[in-house]
């Protein structure tokens, strides 16, 4: 049995964990990086408190010890399901079976001057070139004698009120506060001004009410200046303009607003359905093909009886669906029914600021807020990271910035393209 899974994030490389040395099957990997990385944490590499290797790790030290296993670098172009094959941009590969977990995009809406000028928070590379731009125009504020510029330079709209959004506005919140004011005395009385905007009427809309009002309340207290039912409209010449007639005066759109999945050549249309997720049954195997999958961030299944509208497409699904695919390839090759996909909720949680978290568990209904969230929300982040080396690096870092309220991550790169 040939399975070729397309995309190593969290679905991906957990159907390869489940699979891993199995006799019978072989597994090829495809991903366009040569490394899996951890996206939760990604805000992190962006605002300099943790290493890009702190959250990532090579595919091809991931699969020493897995036999049955091997990794191709490309990315996926066209899928021949007559002949069981696809395409990549390196070279062909033949497939007994298939699975697609490319994960998503992110979705600009169809605002052209949004995507060319905005700062997106979706891969490791968007978190370094952030964290490149951030820098340089700090600065560039420094030397600045035009004080619109100065405003433009120094202000920060950041658009998406869910967990990436009030994270990365809580951890710049507190910069603003401390770190900045050290590195940049230049900036001294400069009121560097941090928006978070989202089109819905709260923040952390998936999360309980008491949640969604400590998270507003605490951002506030930071300084952050909340827009709800406010949408971009557009992002022209350093002003950042919104459907209501309103605008801001800033370069640094940091757009954490959408997804999108992708869509593939040689998959039928009719397979796609909202947001371009591949419509699956409740095993997820594609509706209308055969020996094709989909796992994770694009895949779009309505057969669980608690999410008929579909799954939520955060990590515990892609997680979920990656070991219950895993069980189903062993059926196959045993000759077994099949076990249809169950989500199991573990509950949400996000993280504020120093101190400061909020965590809903949904069996039973507890919310919970301040330090225990927060230790709790570190816990399941440094354990959910791939390799120990990465839960070192990660840990030292923390423990760093905790004592010190600083870290020293804060160079400006400037790589070639290769």
């Amino acid at each position: 049995m040939k399975i070729v899974i397309i995309g190593g994030g969290f679905a991906g490389i957990n159907l390869v964990r489940q699979l891993s040395n199995k006799p019978g099957i072989e597994l090829i990997l495809v991903d366009k990086n040569n490394y899996h990385f951890f996206p939760p944490l990604i805000y992190q590499v962006a605002t300099c408190f943790l290493e890009a290797s702190s959250i990532s790790y090579p595919f091809r030290m991931f699969m020493h010890k897995i036999k049955n296993l091997r990794f191709r670098l490309g990315t996926l172009v066209k899928v021949f399901p007559d002949e069981k094959k696809v395409l990549l941009t390196t070279g062909e590969i033949t497939y007994d079976y298939l699975v697609l977990a490319s994960g998503t995009v992110t979705n600009f809406f169809d605002m052209k001057n949004v995507q060319e000028n905005a700062i997106p928070m979706k891969t490791l590379d968007d978190a370094m070139a952030m964290r490149n731009i951030l820098l340089q125009r700090l600065e560039k504020a420094t030397v600045t004698t035009d004080e619109l510029e100065k405003e433009k330079l120094t202000t920060i709209v950041v658009t998406g009120g869910g967990p990436t959004g009030v994270e990365i506005s809580g951890i710049l919140a507190e910069m603003r506060n401390s770190i900045l004011r050290n590195d940049y005395p230049e900036l001294e009385g400069i009121k560097t001004e941090i928006y978070l905007i989202d089109g819905g009427e709260s923040l952390l809309s998936h999360m309980s009410e008491k949640s969604q009002r400590h998270t507003h309340d605490e951002l506030r207290r930071m300084g952050v200046k909340i827009k709800l039912k406010c949408r971009v409209s557009d992002f022209v010449d350093g002003q950042v303009f919104f459907k209501d007639g309103d605008s801001i005066n800033s370069y640094n759109l940091l757009w954490a607003a959408g997804i999108t999945s992708q869509k593939f050549d040689g998959i039928p249309a009719e397979c796609y359905g909202r947001g371009n997720r591949l419509n699956v049954n409740e095993y997820n195997e594609i509706i209308g093909m055969q020996s094709v999958y989909a796992i994770g961030d694009t895949s779009f299944q309505t057969t669980d009886p608690a999410y008929e509208m579909g799954h939520p497409q955060v990590a515990q699904v892609a997680l979920q669906q990656g070991i219950n695919l895993a069980k189903n390839f062993v059926n196959i090759q045993k000759g077994r029914s099949l076990q249809s996909f169950r989500y199991q909720d573990k509950g949400s949680m996000a993280i504020i600021g120093k101190s400061k978290a909020v965590a809903d568990l949904p069996k039973p209904k507890i919310h919970f807020k301040g330090f225990i969230a927060w230790i709790a929300w570190l816990f399941i982040h440094l354990v959910s990271l791939i390799h120990y080396r990465n839960r070192v690096k990660t840990l030292y870092n923390w423990f760093v910035s905790y004592l010190k309220n600083d870290q020293s991550l804060r160079m400006i790169f400037r790589p070639k393209n290769y």
